[in-house]
Parts: C-alpha cells; structure tokens; sequence
C-alpha cells in the first residue's frame, strides 16, 4: 500500500468474493476513519468479483463521498469490467481498464486557451491555492470526481515545488487554462530544475521516493503529465492535462 498525503494507492490481489472481502473493507475503513480522501485501488491482480465484493465497493464509495472523498478502480480486467457494468457499479465508482490510457493528443501552439488564470503561491498558503484551483475547475465542464482529481494532482505538484525546490516565498507560480478540448494546470517554481520522462518507470530518476511517488500519483489522477525545465531561468514546470469529456466551452 502506497500512501501519500492523503491520497492512497490500494492494491487489491486475488479474489475479491465473500472470503476476502472483510479483510479489504476492514483496510479500507482504516483508511477512510485516518482521514484519507481519495482511494485508488489497483486491481491489476483481481480476476473475480462476486456480490459480497462488489457490495462492499458500493459502501465505502457511499462512505468515502459523505467523508468528501473519492474511491476509484484503476487496471481492471476486462472479464471484472464486465460484472461490474452488470451490478452498475461503474454506475458510481470511476473505474479504469487495464492497458487502457486516455491517449491525449498534442497541444496545438497555436490555439488560445479560452480563459486562463494565475496566482503567486506561498508556502503558508497551500491550503488556499487548492481551494482557488477548485473553485477555478468549477467553471468548466468537468465532472465532480475530475475536479476532485485535478485539485489534488495540483496540490500533489505544488508540495513537490515546495519541498524539492527550495523556492523563495514569491516563485512558486499556479496557472490554470482551459481550451475547447482540455484543462491544462501548470505549477512552476524557480528551484534547480529537473526533467522526467513521460514514461513512469522514469520517476526514479528523481532519487527521491517521496516525490517519485507523488510525480506517479498525479499520472494516475490527470490524463497527462510533464515535468520539465524552464525554457528560461531555473527552476522546473509541472503540465498537467484533462481532456474535457464533452468538449463542451467553459462556462464563465
């Protein structure tokens, strides 16, 4: 189990049915009473999901939204997929499928975003800076869950910036822009700067666990991630997209 803040990365193994389903729940309301607000559970190594699982799925998602929270599926099997639409579980809970990545296609440098955002960050002020990145995504047409995401993958870049980059109080920067198909977040400081691959396996490039794994929860939560250096100046920026499901425009 992977923990970070207050989001967890839940691996799940085997099968999910009437005899390992207490000892899940019992992990999972742990985790909700400790204050977690987002789940992510990983079933790559479930293969089956009987009714005792797929109750127990429905409670604590009933449980982690009265909590003002989130629990998702993430690297579900087909043959899973396929019960879970029967039990309209993928009715309240987002699920992804295994080997199935939103592909998001590049950004055109010539297209303007509709509106676009920005403000200083402090350090003493996290807690403002994702209450504004909140009350921003609101304005767009996305979904609760995707702004729910999109918040803590923000608040995911900005503790990096804060805890590896060493900034001052006034060089942590948090822009938000939407254009006709997407969301864009940016989170930029003035540190020493460094770069990742696209790929997740480049994350322990990092030599840090901590922020490998934050740089591999915002993957999970957003649809793209890049990390780069400034064009110009030190320091590193963080680019982080969300297809807009509807590419409908913004209301403002």
């Amino acid at each position: 189990m992977t923990h970070k803040a207050d989001i967890v990365v839940l691996p799940l193994s085997g099968d999910l049915d009437v005899v390992s389903t207490p000892r899940a729940r019992t992990t999972i309301d742990n985790l909700i009473e400790g204050g977690c607000k987002r789940i992510i559970i990983n079933m790559s190594d479930v293969a089956y999901v009987d009714s005792a699982g797929m109750a127990m799925l429905f409670y604590e998602m009933r449980r982690m939204r009265r909590a003002g929270g989130l629990i998702s599926l993430e690297s579900v099997s087909d043959s899973v997929y396929r019960a879970l639409c029967i039990a309209c579980v993928v009715d309240v809970i987002p699920v992804s499928l295994a080997g199935k990545k939103v592909t998001v296609p590049v950004l055109d440098a010539s297209v303007h975003p509709v509106w676009q955002s920005s403000m200083i960050v402090y350090p003493n002020k996290l807690s403002e800076a994702r209450k504004w990145a909140a009350s921003m995504l609101e304005r767009v047409s996305l979904s609760g869950d995707d702004i729910f995401d999109m918040t803590l993958a923000a608040g995911e870049a900005l503790g990096n910036a804060i805890d590896h980059s060493h900034c001052n109080d006034d060089c942590i920067y948090l822009t938000l822009a939407t254009y006709p198909d997407r969301v864009v977040v940016e989170v930029s400081d003035c540190g020493c700067g460094y770069a990742l691959a696209d790929s997740e396996d480049a994350v322990s490039e990092t030599g840090s666990e901590e922020r490998g794994r934050g740089i591999k929860l915002m993957r999970m939560l957003v649809d793209s991630v890049s990390i780069q250096k400034k064009q110009s100046g030190s320091g590193t920026v963080v680019h982080m997209e969300k297809l807009l499901k509807y590419c409908e425009l913004p209301r403002v």
